[in-house]
């Protein structure tokens, strides 16, 4: 495979998002539809930090198909993350959120969205800001 082709599988046993997806590990899951799942950092850099994540197995972000009559395109993965960041204004105080499009930890296609460092709330609640996040995402 060149550095140039789509990395892409339905799951990869390895990747412990695709394992987050599978449900074999648990996670704050916040939002989940039928091309995309978001659920809470386990290290939050602040309150309702977020990864949000593709269901299938792409290598990174720009693998993502950009065919909008997918569930999982590139427009559909944005519109969830401004989901993800519409609800975390609201609920931990802030304007300010940011995205952050990674992939050297894990290697499946990720979008952090989380708030500054200026958000009220305690990061390690994750229950509880998951509760809230989906609360808030439900109502928008």
């Amino acid at each position: 495979m060149t550095s140039m082709e789509t990395h892409t599988t339905s799951h990869n046993e390895n990747c412990i998002f695709c394992k987050i997806v599978a449900r074999e590990i648990p996670a704050h899951i916040v939002y989940e539809d039928a091309g995309f799942i978001a659920f809470l950092d386990i290290h939050p850099q602040t309150p309702g930090h977020v990864q949000v994540i593709p269901k299938k197995h792409y290598r990174w972000v720009w693998d993502v198909p950009s065919d909008t009559s997918e569930p999982d395109s590139i427009g559909a993965y944005f519109a969830v993350a401004q989901k993800i960041a519409h609800a975390q204004r609201a609920i931990f105080n802030t304007e300010w959120i940011l995205s952050k499009t990674v992939g050297d930890e894990v290697h499946h296609a990720h979008l952090w969205v989380f708030p500054s460092n200026t958000a009220t709330g305690d990061k390690m609640d994750f229950a509880g800001n998951a509760e809230k996040l989906r609360a808030a995402i439900t109502t928008q």
